[in-house]
């Protein structure tokens, strides 16, 4: 849904996940393997579906083209020859640096290189720039080699780098960048308390430069479950500096929500809701196999209650684990249409199919 509207807002969006090898803070490659993951899905109205870094470098650098083009009386077509390469690398550089901070000069030098290999047609030269700019560079060595440039992005500078290129997307005439970070349970399980605690020290750092307005434009979006935020051990609470900022608001209620503030907690569906997304998704599933399945309303509303009467089901039963028994009933009545959809109904289990914490609980704190 963040996708969604922030997308018609004209954002520019990027989501990824986080995994034991992709986290924020990190000296062996975890940090910038997130980053490249960002780079690799960021998104856009007309390519919603992620790769979009391309164009979105393309349509920057034909707007230098373009500005240079009428600042020097020059046609349009003309400023493409290669003897106009100087003049727009230096207006790529002198636009780059008016709004760019840490690593502008690197990332400057990249986006010419880009450039020059989008004039002179070199794919090559293209794929390293872009190699780069995602963060594909494991060595100085190489990045010189290819590129000419002294620096790469890397654990301590990706988070700059994702500044900057907010800077570049708002500069466009995109309204920001947002983020999506998803599965914040894999910062919760990192063994070592003391790498738990950089991380969310990073996140700290995000959320100072947001709230004391360091940055602009920039939306960062963390995705967890409840215990990954309240739990005082090993959760966001364990980091007192966190803790005291993203308590939520006291004056809240369920029926009175405060979404400005940092946590906003989901509130679980309830039966009503849940209703009118299975009928939703028995729609999509006839619609997908071009049939028309005898399910009724009250066959739904037979599966609800056989379902969330079965025991166990107010402390385990899920969203997720609904939708899945549903649309596996679904697929056996499709594909067997003679079959009772009652004794269906009757053989559905609940269990608990929670990640067990006992194993995390018992590593030791390093």
């Amino acid at each position: 849904m963040l996708n969604t509207v922030a997308l018609k807002q004209k954002f520019v969006v990027a989501n990824a996940d986080f995994t034991p090898d992709n986290r924020l803070y990190s000296n062996d490659g975890k940090g910038v393997a997130l980053y490249t993951a960002i780079m690799d899905n960021i998104a856009i109205q007309t390519k919603p579906e992620g790769g979009a870094l391309p164009t979105l470098m393309e349509k920057w650098i034909e707007q230098v083209v373009t500005k240079t083009a009428e600042e020097n009386k020059i046609s349009l077509t003309d400023i493409r020859n290669e003897q106009y390469l100087g003049l727009i690398q230096t207006n790529i550089m002198k636009t780059i640096n008016e709004i760019t901070d840490v690593g502008g000069f690197d990332f400057g030098m990249v986006v010419m290189k880009y450039y020059e290999g989008y004039i002179k047609d070199d794919e090559q030269l293209r794929r390293n720039a872009l190699k780069w700019l995602k963060g594909e560079y494991r060595t100085k060595t190489e990045a010189k080699q290819d590129l000419g440039v002294r620096e790469v992005i890397n654990d301590l500078n990706y988070y700059d780098m994702l500044k900057n290129f907010c800077k570049l997307f708002v500069s466009m005439g995109y309204s920001g960048f947002m983020i999506n970070l998803d599965e914040a349970i894999n910062l919760y399980k990192i063994s070592t308390s003391v790498m738990r605690e950089k991380n969310y020290e990073k996140i700290l750092t995000i959320y100072n430069d947001c709230f004391q307005g360091k940055v602009a434009n920039l939306f960062f979006n963390f995705a967890g479950t409840k215990e990954v935020l309240e739990n005082e051990r090993r959760g966001l609470f364990s980091y007192n500096a966190l803790k005291t900022r993203l308590e939520t608001n006291k004056f809240e209620t369920v029926d009175v929500r405060d979404f400005a503030q940092p946590v906003i907690r989901l509130m679980p569906l309830d039966h009503n809701e849940i209703f009118v997304l299975l009928k939703k998704l028995k729609a999509i599933f006839d619609f997908n196999y071009k049939i028309e399945l005898n399910i009724t309303d009250n066959d739904i509303q037979q599966f609800m209650e056989e379902l969330f009467n079965k025991p166990g089901a107010s402390e385990f039963l899920t969203p997720r684990e609904v939708i899945r028994d549903f649309l596996n009933i679904l697929n056996i009545i499709r594909q067997n249409p003679n079959v009772d959809k009652n004794k269906l109904f009757d053989e559905i289990e609940i269990s608990d199919e929670r990640p067990s914490e006992i194993s995390l609980d018992s590593i030791e704190e390093l």
